[in-house]
């Protein structure tokens, strides 16, 4: 008897903590089943898909940097991602047995924020790749009311903002952090083997709440100058968590075991 199977894929792929987490889900479930992580870079994408798309014990990936954009051409979008996000980060198998992209990116930023009120408030993001797609979709839906995105490009910046049909500003990445809301790194700034990201947060109010999506490492220069100045944070794990959940479920049949994540957290900063 074979065991079905799911993994995560990226360039690079060491930092991934998807596998500990999926695993983890899957011994509380006593599932037989496992989920792996694998090196795939740009120029091999295609020879992935083609190699995994006839494996029955198949059940899908999990999609990190740089491929989120580029793994569209490779899979179906019946769900339209290619024209909301513009992005996927899960591929799995549909009842028929065919691969579908999606993204849970959106639904897994989201949720740990979803208490907040953030119908017209104003909003910074660092990152134009997607992850900041992403953010962007579930913001646009949450009604924020402008967008300053900080970028080493403003033009591609810009051109996101148009796509999500936000008003906003698209500013250098160097420029100081306007008075928002809410800060989001949607950018690997500041993430092992990354450089790191340097904001002045001086401008932002003293109620104002900041997001990381970065979880490795988990304490990252940003939230340790948000709490030195004792603003509220969110962390990359509450996002990583989230999306992953959302994936466990098109992988393998069942819902994570949420009631476990104090746990899974202690698990994942060991």
């Amino acid at each position: 008897m074979t065991t079905p199977f799911a993994e995560v894929i990226g360039d690079p792929i060491a930092q991934s903590k998807s596998p500990l987490i999926h695993g983890f889900w899957i011994e509380k479930l006593g599932l037989d089943a496992r989920y792996a992580k694998t090196l795939v870079t740009a120029e091999g994408l295609s020879d992935f898909f083609a190699a995994r798309r006839d494996d029955p014990d198949w059940r899908g990936c999990n999609i990190t940097a740089p491929h989120k954009v580029a793994a569209l051409d490779h899979v179906p979008d019946p769900g339209g991602v290619r024209e909301s996000i513009g992005a996927i980060n899960t591929v799995f198998r549909g009842e028929d047995g065919a691969l579908i992209g999606t993204n849970t990116d959106a639904a897994g930023f989201y949720a740990p924020i979803a208490e907040f009120d953030l119908e017209g408030a104003p909003v910074a993001v660092v990152g134009a790749g997607g992850a900041a797609r992403a953010v962007l979709f579930a913001l646009a839906r949450a009604g924020v009311e402008r967008v300053t995105i900080l970028n080493r490009s403003p033009l591609k910046a810009m051109g996101l903002l148009a796509t999500f049909g936000l008003k906003g500003d698209a500013v250098p990445l160097d420029s100081p952090v306007p008075p928002v809301a809410l800060l989001v790194n949607a950018s690997s700034l500041g993430m092992v083997g990354h450089p790191p990201l340097d904001l002045d947060l001086s401008g932002l109010p003293d109620d104002a709440l900041v997001y990381d999506a970065v979880y490795a490492p988990l304490e990252t220069g940003l939230l340790a100058a948000a709490r030195a100045r004792e603003l509220e944070t969110v962390d990359g794990l509450e996002m990583l968590i989230g999306q992953a959940a959302l994936a466990f479920e098109l992988f393998f049949g069942n819902a994570a075991p949420r009631e476990h994540d104090a746990e899974l957290r202690a698990l994942l900063t060991a």
